[in-house]
């Protein structure tokens, strides 16, 4: 999988195609369990173009030397997203 923190991606390609493009990455936590938020678009074939920002929050955990995907928890729209923010704000602020 991974060695490094920094190498972690949600890039992915097949046949030269990305389908899976990351446009942005903030590291929450490092460690022998490291939690990344992403930000990336989705190759659609059927318009021949990305389709709109996505998120995940994924939790790896390094064994062997190398960092593996433990759990993932996917943001599918700006909406939800702006919802986890708005509620996470709330209970911040009180």
């Amino acid at each position: 999988m991974f060695a490094s923190i920094d190498d972690i991606t949600v890039n992915y390609e097949e046949d030269g195609r990305t389908l899976v493009s990351e446009t942005g990455k903030v590291i929450l936590s490092r460690g022998a369990w490291t939690t990344i938020l992403f930000r990336y678009r989705e190759w659609r074939p059927e318009s021949d173009d990305y389709g709109p920002d996505k998120y995940v929050i994924a939790r790896y955990r390094k064994a062997g030397g190398e960092y593996r995907r433990q759990s993932k928890f996917t943001i599918s729209s700006a909406d939800q997203a702006r919802k986890i923010v708005e509620a996470l704000q709330g209970w911040i602020d009180n």
